[in-house]
């Protein structure tokens, strides 16, 4: 769980590593628009993997700055060892970089497949043993940047998000992304199996939210980012199809054993009494306007 290090007030700048992805860019938006100094740092201007990253790095960041590092080669980029080499690589430079100039708070944003596949009712206190390589990779980062801000005693706030929709996900992930994607076109949505397994779904904007509220209390520890609700995909599905009025919904023969998954959300409570989630329902509704007004 979090422990918060001061009351709410403005970091003196919010740095963002991977600001032009969803996630990334979700958050430099929200950091904006509470009027923070805010730097985005893109692939395109350090690539993480490539010669001198570490150099470039510490360069930019300040003692004073929060470095918010969600930049990651997603599974739609690579599911493979080399995909994880990478991605790992990604956090040795960060690490490198805050030991030779160290950030007044780290926040790092990974995923909730940092647990088992079949962990049911997940808190934080939850063991830690992913079922993927992509998995694998979050926790290994997490260890990675917790033994650097350790070293360079700068604080860290670890955050694993349960599965992320909202407007401007180009990953077309199964899921509400890409069940919208679907309906619109008035295609078919075919579910894996008859779509039972319940899943918590975050909407985006509420996860930008949240981070800001971890950088504006200088929050440290590990937080499940997750609703508490776990709807299954046919639901989702039928959802999508009823806003959007078009599409259908149709299963399919099961190649996998059906695997819930749910969050106690005790800790994210306790932490931000006030934080209030968007319904899933409304969330779509939010998307689907979105998408309706960029077309």
């Amino acid at each position: 769980m979090l422990t918060h290090a001061h009351e709410a007030s403005p970091p003196a700048r919010a740095v963002v590593l991977g600001s032009r992805g969803f996630v990334g860019s979700s958050l430099l938006r929200q950091f904006e628009s509470a009027g923070w100094s805010t730097l985005g740092i893109s692939s395109e201007d350090i690539d993480l993997t490539g010669d001198g990253a570490t150099d470039a790095l510490a360069s930019i960041v300040q003692g004073d700055d929060v470095l918010v590092f969600v930049s990651a080669l997603t599974p739609d980029r690579g599911r493979d060892a080399l995909t994880l080499e990478k991605n790992i690589r990604m956090a040795r430079v960060v690490a490198d970089a805050l030991a030779r100039q160290p950030v007044g708070h780290l926040v790092y944003i990974g995923t909730d497949a940092v647990y088992a596949d079949d962990a049911y009712l997940v808190r934080e206190s939850s063991c830690a043993s992913p079922s993927s390589l992509h998995g694998a990779m979050h926790l290994t980062r997490e260890v990675i940047l917790a033994d650097a801000c350790r070293v360079a005693g700068a604080p860290v706030a670890l955050l694993r998000p349960s599965l992320l929709y909202g407007a401007g996900d180009t990953h077309n992930g199964y899921g509400p992304n890409r069940f919208l994607r679907q309906a619109i076109a008035g295609e078919t949505i075919t579910l894996f199996g008859e779509g039972e397994e319940q899943r918590d779904h975050v909407f985006i904007d509420d996860v930008a939210r949240l981070v800001a509220a971890v950088v504006e209390r200088g929050s440290t520890g590990v937080l499940n980012v997750a609703t508490g609700t776990s709807p299954s995909f046919r639901d989702v599905a039928e959802t999508v199809v009823d806003l959007v009025g078009a599409g259908t919904v149709q299963g399919s023969p099961r190649q996998n054993p059906v695997a819930h998954r749910h969050f106690d959300i005790a800790a994210g409570y306790e932490a931000f009494p006030t934080f209030a989630w968007t319904r899933l329902r409304d969330g779509l509704e939010e998307m689907l306007a979105a998408w309706r007004t960029s077309t």
